[in-house]
């Protein structure tokens, strides 16, 4: 991917917001401290361990136990419970337990998100790296596959689709459900909104799930290290997908699981189509794993 973009040390280290009180994220020895007045790890482990043995929870058996297993009540009533309902809309006693073991957990001073050794993403935004990545090779815009397949399969002899796997056979099984994101942008006249680039409003009643603020994922500055003295933000709605909505994130819970498992046998039966991405493989991919997924694809394609 360096071919197509220089990547800066942008690490994500999101900031929660609970009724007006921050927290870091993900959860580490400041947020225990915001949270108890603990400084220790000892202290931290053993207030978590006390909430745990208090809710009776022996084995996490979905979301729920899952995040008071881990992080205690009190942190799963405040920066757990009300942005997960609104994130996904349903309660988090109805949604598997693998979806909040992505959040790390550390008894350290340590609040970036990822462990990976080097991080960042593309300068000047992820637009410019796919436009490198495309130049000499024609796209088309505002073309329905689904409603014209035959042609466009005569034009190749493989494809990569990475729509909804669901609409390719016309749900001929049944609609896999994904939950949808509406962006409110505002342009404001000032240097700084919230002083990060991501703030989860974590309770209930905060119609919104977070306020991206986009300039910081550039450090503040333009191209040249200026100081920028406007800023943009975008509010995120999360919402059940409809149909003329984008879907955005697939609802892994058990039901749509074992539906997904039908739909891939019979992709698994398409003669010269692969199936890739969010929608095509109906899992959440992070971006590193994005580019990982579509490299073993292309050897898979090539060595047919």
């Amino acid at each position: 991917m360096n071919r197509f973009a220089d990547f800066n040390r942008f690490p994500n280290s999101p900031v929660a917001n609970y009724k007006g009180e921050l927290y870091s994220l993900p959860f580490n020895m400041y947020t225990f401290n915001r949270m108890w007045g603990v400084v220790t790890p000892e202290e931290a482990q053993k207030k978590i361990a006390e909430q745990r043995a208090a809710a009776g929870i022996t084995e996490a058996k979905n979301l729920e136990e899952q995040a008071i297993s881990l992080v205690g009540t009190d942190i799963y009533e405040k920066l757990i419970k009300g942005y997960t309902q609104k994130q996904w809309g349903r309660p988090c006693s109805q949604l598997p337990a693998f979806i909040i073991k992505r959040l790390p957990v550390r008894f350290t001073f340590d609040n970036n998100y990822f462990n990976a050794l080097y991080q960042g993403i593309p300068t000047g935004g992820y637009t410019r790296m796919v436009e490198r990545m495309l130049d000499g090779i024609e796209v088309r815009l505002g073309a329905d596959y689904l409603s014209d397949r035959d042609e466009w399969k005569r034009q190749a002899s493989a494809l990569v689709y990475t729509g909804p796997i669901d609409a390719y056979f016309a749900c001929s099984l049944g609609p896999l459900e994904y939950r949808s994101v509406r962006f409110e942008t505002e342009v404001l006249d000032m240097p700084n909104f919230q002083g990060n680039a991501a703030v989860n409003y974590t309770d209930a009643e905060t119609p919104w799930t977070r306020i991206i603020e986009h300039k910081w994922f550039e450090f503040g500055k333009d191209e040249e290290g200026r100081e920028l003295p406007k800023t943009v933000i975008s509010r995120e709605f999360s919402s059940e997908w409809k149909p003329g909505d984008e879907p955005f994130y697939p609802v892994n819970d058990e039901k749509n699981s074992k539906l997904y498992a039908q739909y891939k046998a019979l992709a698994e039966k398409e003669p010269n189509v692969f199936f890739g991405g969010r929608l095509g493989e109906y899992r959440y991919y992070d971006m590193d794993a994005v580019i990982e997924a579509s490299l073993r694809m292309s050897e898979q394609m090539l060595s047919r």
